[in-house]
């Protein structure tokens, strides 16, 4: 899945908006400033969110390891071109999208969850 598709699907979940930050990281966030996602990162790959169950075992596949600086919150790294495919990335995406959203105060999360 190419970069600008992979944008594109972020962008078009609930309540998410993009920003660059860290230099030219595009950081995927909902409620302002609660990321889940990470394009270019460190240098051109893409970082997110997993449930804490599937982290060692997605580290364990080839082409996926623990994020730098951010594998204690149980996110993944991979380069571009991702190591899945685009229908398990997607599932992914929004699993990351949700972990994060589940975490914030009621008042925020309403119109944010997916069925």
């Amino acid at each position: 899945m190419p970069t600008e598709a992979i944008a594109q699907f972020c962008l078009q979940l609930p309540g998410v908006r993009e920003d660059l930050k860290w230099g030219n990281n595009r950081v995927f966030s909902v409620a302002g400033n609660k990321m889940f996602a990470v394009l270019d990162f460190m240098g051109g790959g893409l970082a997110f969110k997993v449930d804490s169950e599937l982290f060692l075992g997605m580290v364990d596949r080839p082409g996926i390891r623990p994020a730098p600086y951010l594998a204690r919150a149980h996110w993944i790294s991979m380069a571009i071109p991702v190591p899945l495919s685009e229908a398990e990335l997607q599932s992914l995406l929004r699993r990351s999208h949700q972990l994060v959203v589940s975490r914030l105060p009621k008042l925020k999360r309403v119109g944010l969850l997916l069925d």
